[in-house]
């Protein structure tokens, strides 16, 4: 059953309106490239500034686009797609990341954690398994505030919130489409829910235990280099205020099954763009979800937890000028050699078809230095954009892709969502954090780079 509504000039019958990415020029990626850079560059030099007019700058770049686009491409074509942009992507994107942050803000973990090496090495692999379950931004919510007062005695603690990056707000979200955005962004255009967790296991597996082998041996040493060692301030014993949330969470893995699972075959076509009813169902249960949390979670808890709505509204500002700015970027490499961006698609692929461990790379420098959701997006349209084909004689094409954009999220402030949000917390609690610099070549370069390049040789 189909049903039609009809928005802007046209109706809902005949063809859809047709974006042909070879016509495009290279020029329609500035605002895209504009909007990346200005995520990546205006924290860095005008932070006050990038606080108080993140979303005029989103706008302004998303502005950029649109009007443009409705003088070349006409009002028919750039409806269509603003339309199939948001309803298919953007707003079950959000919702979900919504839904994640509001649940697990209202779960706080009590008790006087003392922060030695087993201890802090204990709550990190706790949150790479929770990552990919209530998302990489739920377990980095849930578990940074208790490791920060755990360790607010210690003099060296930098290098637990940055392995808590590399881990909790990145690779432990390797193995659903819960777990991270891009992951979930793939979820949406039909890899299986479980396919992420069986192809994802073996890379996400070795990367993590090396990680925490390395943390803990890095944690082990300046600890013992520490003359007065942290004691707990009081007795109170570990425990879980606001539980009721953890139900909750079940109900999301649930609603988002349900989508994968459920096929009523039943659509509703928004001027073309065909709505399918199971991913309503499963955007209305999260929804619900949320608002439930948001009721019945006692507001102590939430303050407690620091919790403000701030950091889902600058991702939510962001993030839709990101997607639809993204439109013509993709659009162009559909078009594969024929487009703009074709030596984009020669460096991934030649005659014998993809080169995984190029697509591994090249996916994951883009993510490091812009965002691996998008960058997910854009390499999964690259590979031909078909999930049946990408997870049968392209798996291996897919698990490059996904490794990609996940693991290499973690080598900067910008490459996912979490990382940003778990370094503002922390500077908030008094924890000199890294500059965007120190944080890449201290840290990520000399510690994931040659990881990287194992999983490189191992995996494609």
């Amino acid at each position: 059953m189909a049903t039609g509504f009809a928005f802007a000039s046209g109706g809902v019958h005949g063809a859809a309106p047709h974006l042909n990415g070879a016509d495009l020029s290279i020029l329609w990626v500035i605002p895209f490239a504009g909007i990346l850079l200005s995520i990546a560059g205006f924290p860095l030099v005008a932070p006050h500034f990038w606080h108080h007019h993140f979303g005029k700058v989103s706008a302004f770049w998303a502005s950029l686009l649109i009007i443009p686009f409705l003088i070349v491409e006409g009002l028919s074509i750039t409806t269509y797609e603003l339309l199939h942009v948001g309803l298919l992507e953007y707003i079950p994107f959000i919702i979900l990341l919504l839904s994640l942050f509001t649940i697990s803000g209202g779960v706080q973990l009590t008790g006087s954690l003392v922060g030695k090496p087993i201890v802090n090495t204990g709550v990190i692999l706790l949150g790479t398994i929770l990552a990919s379950w209530m998302g990489t931004t739920g377990a980095a919510m849930l578990l940074i505030r208790p490791l920060i007062r755990a360790n607010k005695d210690r003099k060296s603690k930098v290098h637990v919130i940055v392995f808590f990056i590399f881990l909790v707000a990145n690779i432990g979200g390797s193995l659903t489409p819960l777990g991270d955005p891009p992951l979930f962004l793939g979820f949406l255009k039909g890899v299986d829910f479980f396919w992420t967790t069986s192809a994802m296991f073996l890379p996400m597996l070795f990367m993590a235990v090396s990680l925490l082998t390395i943390f803990f041996g890095l944690d082990t040493f300046l600890y013992n280099r520490e003359e007065n060692h942290p004691v707990p301030k009081t007795d109170e014993k570990f425990g879980i205020k606001g539980s009721i949330n953890l139900l909750l969470l079940v109900g999301v893995i649930g609603s988002v099954l349900l989508s994968g699972f459920w096929h009523p075959h039943i659509s509703f076509s928004v001027y073309y763009v065909v709505v399918e009813l199971q991913n309503i169902a499963r955007d209305v249960l999260l929804i619900l979800l949320t608002i439930a949390s948001w009721k019945i979670t006692s507001m102590d808890i939430r303050e407690a937890n620091e919790y403000t709505w701030f950091p889902i509204v600058e991702v939510a500002k962001l993030f839709a000028g990101i997607f639809i700015t993204i439109i013509p970027a993709i659009a162009i490499l559909k078009a594969g050699t024929s487009g703009a961006l074709s030596s984009v698609i020669t460096s991934v692929s030649n005659e014998a078809g993809p080169i995984n461990y190029m697509y591994f790379w090249a996916t994951g420098i883009l993510s490091s230095f812009l965002d691996n959701a998008p960058t997910y997006l854009v390499f999964f349209n690259t590979a031909g954009g078909d999930a049946s084909v990408l997870m049968g004689d392209l798996s291996q094409t897919l698990l490059a892709i996904s490794a990609g954009a996940v693991f290499m999220g973690a080598s900067t402030y910008i490459g996912n969502a979490p990382n940003f949000m778990v370094k503002s917390i922390s500077e908030s609690s008094g924890i000199e954090m890294p500059s965007f610099f120190g944080y890449l070549f201290k840290w990520s370069l000399p510690i994931l780079i040659p990881l990287f390049i194992v999983v490189s040789i191992l995996f494609f």
